[in-house]
Formats: C-alpha cells, sequence, structure tokens
C-alpha cells in the first residue's frame, strides 16, 4: 500500500484567507483554525502566514522580516542596514518551542525608513527604493534572505504543517483585519524556510495551489526588470509581477487579473468594441506575463484582498461572506470551521477575479 509522502497529490497545497472591510482586527487563531482544517493538503514541507494591521506601532515604517543562516550574515546584513535605513526598532521575532519545527534560521525584524540623505542621492521613491535594497540583500549578502518588507504586516513562514508554523510564531497573539495562510505540498521544488509560502514584497503577499507551466518565460521577462527569481519555487514570480503591473505600469486589479488569468482569444472577440480594444492591449503589451497551468491564489495587499483561479478552473477556491467579513480557501469546511452560518458562498467562475476592499479605501479594483 503506498503511505503519504510515496505518491504525488497534484491538487494538494491549502490556501484559506480572512478579510474584514471595516478592518476589525481578528485574531491570528483564526485563519490558524482555518488552514488546520485542510492538514491533509500539505506535507509538513511548507506552511505560512500573512497578516495585515498587525503592526499599528509602527504603522508607518517598512517591517523586515530576515531569515539569517548564522550570526556572520546577521552582521554582514546589520551593516548594510546601518548605511540604508533609520532603524526604528529591531529584535528576534518571538517565537515559541515546539518538536515539529526544526532547524530554524535565525529570525528577526526591523522597523526601518530609508535614510533621507540615501534616498535623496537614489532618486527613487521610498518603495523603489526598498524593492531595490530588498533584492540586494537576497542577491549578495549570503546568508541573508529578506522575505517580507512591506509597512504595518508582516509574512509568517517555516517547514512544518501550517498550524504548526502558526503556533510556532505565537501567531495566537497577533490582531490583523487581513490574513492569508497557506498549507505546502511541493511537487517539483525543494521544502526549505525560504521557499514556503506566502511570498512578498512591500504590501502584496501572494499564496498559492498549482503548478505553473510558464515560470520560465514569467521569469525571464519579469527580471528585465530588476527583479530575481532565486527562491526555488515557481510561485515567487506571481509575486513580482502583481507588484510589477500594480506599482509600476499603474493598472488596477482587475486588469492585472486580465493579464495573468487572460481570457481567450475566442471570448475577447465577443467584447464590446471599447473593451475588445483595452483587453487586446494587455494581452499583447503583457503576453509574457500570462501565467499558465493550474492555479489558484490568494493575494493580500494594504486595503484588501484578491481571489483568482486560472482560466481553466483547474484548481479549487470557495468564497464566503458573513456580514462585513469576507473569506475564501480551497474547501469549504476551511471556512465553516471559523465560520459556521455564512450569508453567501460561492465558487468563482474560472479566471474571474473577485476583489474586496475595505470600506474607507479608495478604489483600486
Amino acid at each position: 500500500m503506498l503511505r503519504e509522502g510515496q505518491i504525488r497529490i497534484p491538487s494538494g497545497c491549502a490556501i484559506s484567507g480572512i478579510f474584514s472591510k471595516e478592518k476589525k482586527r481578528i485574531s491570528g487563531s483564526d485563519i490558524i483554525r482555518s488552514i488546520a482544517v485542510m492538514h491533509d493538503r500539505s506535507n509538513g514541507l511548507g506552511g505560512g502566514f500573512a497578516g495585515y494591521g498587525i503592526y499599528p506601532e509602527y504603522k508607518d515604517y517598512f517591517a523586515l522580516h530576515i531569515f539569517y543562516d548564522d550570526i556572520e550574515s546577521r552582521q554582514a546584513c546589520e551593516r548594510y542596514l546601518d548605511r540604508h535605513f533609520d532603524i526604528i526598532n529591531l529584535s528576534k521575532i518571538p517565537t515559541r518551542r515546539i518538536s515539529a519545527i526544526k532547524n530554524e534560521p535565525l529570525i528577526w525584524r526591523y522597523f526601518v525608513l530609508p535614510l533621507p540623505t540615501k534616498l535623496a542621492a537614489s532618486q527613487l521613491d521610498q518603495k523603489e527604493f526598498m524593492v531595490r535594497c530588498v533584492i540586494k540583500i537576497n542577491t549578495k549578502i549570503d546568508g541573508a534572505y529578506v522575505f517580507s518588507s512591506g509597512k504595518n504586516m508582516g509574512v509568517f513562514k517555516a517547514v512544518g504543517y501550517p498550524e504548526e508554523v502558526g503556533e510556532f510564531y505565537k501567531l495566537d497573539e497577533y490582531l490583523g483585519h487581513c490574513w492569508i495562510a497557506h498549507g505546502r505540498y511541493p511537487t517539483n521544488t525543494p521544502g526549505w524556510w525560504g521557499g514556503a509560502h506566502p511570498f512578498s514584497m512591500l504590501d502584496f503577499a501572494v499564496v498559492h495551489n498549482g503548478e505553473i507551466s510558464s515560470y520560465d518565460a514569467n521569469r525571464r521577462h519579469i527580471e528585465m526588470f530588476g527583479y530575481k527569481c532565486m527562491l526555488l519555487t515557481d510561485t515567487e514570480v506571481i509575486t513580482y509581477i502583481f507588484d510589477y503591473l500594480s506599482r509600476k505600469a499603474g493598472l488596477s486589479l482587475t486588469e492585472i487579473s486580465n493579464i495573468i488569468a487572460a481570457p481567450f482569444w475566442s471570448d475577447i472577440d465577443r467584447l464590446p468594441p471599447a473593451e475588445k480594444e483595452r483587453m487586446t492591449y494587455l494581452r499583447n503589451t503583457f503576453a509574457s506575463l500570462l501565467v499558465t497551468g493550474p492555479f489558484s491564489i490568494l493575494v493580500g495587499f494594504e486595503d484588501g484582498m484578491m481571489a483568482l483561479g486560472d482560466r481553466l478552473k483547474l484548481r479549487s477556491m470557495v468564497v464566503a461572506e458573513k456580514g462585513e467579513t469576507f473569506y475564501a480557501a480551497s474547501e469549504e469546511c476551511a471556512i465553516r470551521a471559523i465560520a459556521p452560518e455564512l450569508d453567501k458562498i460561492w465558487a468563482p467562475e474560472a479566471g474571474e477575479p473577485v476583489i474586496v476592499t475595505a470600506n474607507a479605501a479608495k478604489p483600486i479594483i
């Protein structure tokens, strides 16, 4: 009889998300309970979470979460940070010892702002300066990896089942208005701390269930704009695509979804003239950023969440609402575990983005 770990489960991986449109702060224990229901979709080789609104006392500062291999890499990275940033606070990220989480790296966080002199000399805006510094650390400082870099948010990930990872990072002690979570079942890449989901750049964080057959084409294109894909998993490129198309190309989330999960040409041909023209422009201009292969993703950002599946609907996704709270998950049971009574629940169509934003947020859809 074949046992767990001896067979490939192509539909494996679990994703779950909670978002309060009124930005009410929700305990991290809720997202842990939700993702734990889908335990069998993971195999213990990666789990992680992203929480938004978790650092209100430092909401105006970039929060860097960094893995270090050893003290030497931490010292080298901190010398770099001292030269480029005003460090408001630094500390180890609090963890609790549990037997399931082993071989952890050094895990530190820093609340920072670019030094005014460095920022002025760079002739960049704050976000671009931040992105370039993150990429510099991850590619040039051996043994250092920045895995979270947004404001008032943070990523927490490790090798283990997601409920174990949540316990390890004490997420039950955090409050946030938006949470996304991932349980990993790697099929083509190794299970290691850096390769666990979510992947993040600035305020975007992505969790993903599936396989990206277009990875090489997507990677080659996005790396022309200064990004570096080096974390041994295909999901990393999706995060950089979102950052590039939103922050640099100035596109809306709906337009981004129409690039990475683009409609078929036969469907575009049937659109009204103005919509057909716009969709044709997006498909032609950003053809190399079409993401092919089976996927469902959740994207967290500063004021909301987006759920999106591939254009053939090859991976499961369920979304729901209860009052002002939005839920999304690979399976309905993960939602019912924390919200048994729902006002509305549905499965989005293939390639259909479901975008929710805070009630007071400016429209970005």
